[in-house]
């Protein structure tokens, strides 16, 4: 993944921690399919009928798309990877919030997901900006670390380590990545071979 374009789904809400994100309940898999038909079930569902709550963001169809923006500190409490499952299962491929639990991070990055730090004025002005129009437009640009949403006069860098950088634009795991340096890493060895 290079170049994500996609509208957004907003969920401003402050302090979303991993069992609001996927219930403990849910944790019984080790495979990580599956995960997304559960992500934010207690907020999705209602916990007598099991219906579908109408108004929730991801039931209204009002918003649609591969980035989720959240409020600040997604990601807090307990470290759970199958939070990060939930979230890539379900389809997003970034997360914007300005801040995240490191741990959730971490998870996010070794799964395919980009968290997008921006500042609270910057979140704020993405809330605000697809309030009013539910179709507004992000461009994540993994490779020039930027994002732009033109129609709100947005453009941002972000920060990406470059080995977490390169493991997103080339779809690698840790293995993978180790495995892309094979060559590097058996010329090093010649270089020190005893003759």
């Amino acid at each position: 993944m290079e170049i994500i374009k996609s509208t957004i789904v907003p969920l401003p809400l402050e302090n979303i921690d991993t069992d609001q994100i996927i219930p403990a309940r849910f944790l019984k898999s080790t495979s990580r399919e599956g995960f997304g038909e559960h992500l934010f079930r207690d907020w999705r569902y209602d916990k007598i009928s099991g219906e579908k709550v109408p108004d929730f963001v991801l039931n209204a169809g009002l918003y649609t798309g591969d980035i989720l923006v959240a409020g600040k500190n997604f990601g807090c409490g307990s470290s759970r990877e199958h939070a990060a499952w939930a979230i890539n299962d379900y389809g997003f491929k970034v997360v914007i919030s300005s801040f995240f639990a490191d741990i959730f991070k971490n998870n996010a990055l070794n799964n395919q997901i980009l968290p997008l730090k921006v500042t609270d004025n910057i979140l704020h002005k993405i809330f605000q900006g697809v309030e009013q129009n539910p179709a507004l437009e992000v461009t994540v640009d993994i490779p020039n670390q930027t994002l732009n949403i033109p129609e709100i006069g947005i453009s941002e860098s972000f920060e990406i380590g470059m080995y977490k950088k390169r493991c997103l634009i080339n779809n690698y795991d840790d293995i993978d990545y180790i495995l892309s340096l094979t060559k590097e890493i058996e010329a090093f060895e010649m270089g020190r071979a005893i003759i």
